[in-house]
């Protein structure tokens, strides 16, 4: 993965988009693609997040943590075994969140999708 050095830029950084939100999930990976990543997804299911995770080569996964009444957690594990970089999209409370993914970085799904494609640049600069 390669992050160009001009601000905005994540040229061939591949993202996992997962996300049950169909609008949210669209826009964000409209926001991803012209920021220059490959977008893998977007999913709205355990089941499809997991099988992606598993299977695509990944620099990042921004995971929504609940998916139609499924927690997403077993994809931050999969990712971790193989030295993927997440960040949760959630209106949950980091209160809520179980310890053992407190290190996970959290985006709240109000804020706005400029700021989260800096972030993400800011993250991946920083692995």
């Amino acid at each position: 993965m390669s992050v160009s050095s001009r601000s905005g830029d994540l040229a061939r950084c591949r993202v996992l988009v997962v996300e049950d939100e169909y609008f949210l999930a669209d826009d964000v990976a409209q926001a991803l693609s012209a920021h220059g990543a490959e977008v893998v997804g977007p999913v709205g299911t355990l089941a499809e997040a997991e099988a992606l995770a598993r299977s695509r080569p990944l620099d990042v996964a921004l995971l929504d943590i609940n998916l139609r009444g499924e927690l997403s957690y077993s994809v931050v594990d999969i990712l971790r075994d193989r030295n993927v970089s997440v960040v949760f999209t959630t209106g949950y409370a980091e209160t809520v969140i179980p310890a053992s993914y407190a290190h996970v970085p959290i985006w709240q799904k109000s804020t706005e999708i400029d700021r989260q494609m800096d972030d993400l640049i800011a993250l991946l600069r920083g692995k």
